[in-house]
């Protein structure tokens, strides 16, 4: 995979562990709190172990703003996706708004230096 596109898919895979670790104890609020932060910490390692290697190999085409901001995006989208299928919360216009802001925000990260 190219070091274009692995970033990608191991930050997705990464932020798909880092929603579960952080929010997926939601589902459940029956556990001990001190049980739901030992499984968070244990999933959160294998996250850990995808996000490092993506952001080591992505900085060789990326700038760190890009992939941080490539994160969020990954982020945002594997969160919607959780909370609708996992947590079975709904999704507003005002959600959609707040996205295609965001999304623009990342546009201009992507685009490079805009000439004075």
């Amino acid at each position: 995979m190219t070091p274009y596109l692995a970033p990608i898919g191991l930050l997705v895979i990464s932020n798909i562990f880092m929603t579960f670790a952080w929010y997926g104890h939601l589902g459940d609020v029956s556990r001990p709190m001190w049980l739901a932060i030992l499984i968070a910490w244990g999933i959160a390692f294998f996250e850990y172990c995808l996000a490092v290697p993506a952001n080591r190999i992505g900085h060789s085409v990326y700038s760190t703003a890009e992939l941080k901001t490539m994160q969020e995006v990954i982020t945002l989208l594997v969160f919607a996706g959780f909370a609708v299928f996992w947590l079975g919360e709904k999704l507003t216009v005002n959600h959609l708004v707040g996205f295609l802001l965001i999304a623009g925000g990342a546009f201009f990260i992507f685009k490079g230096p805009i000439a004075a």
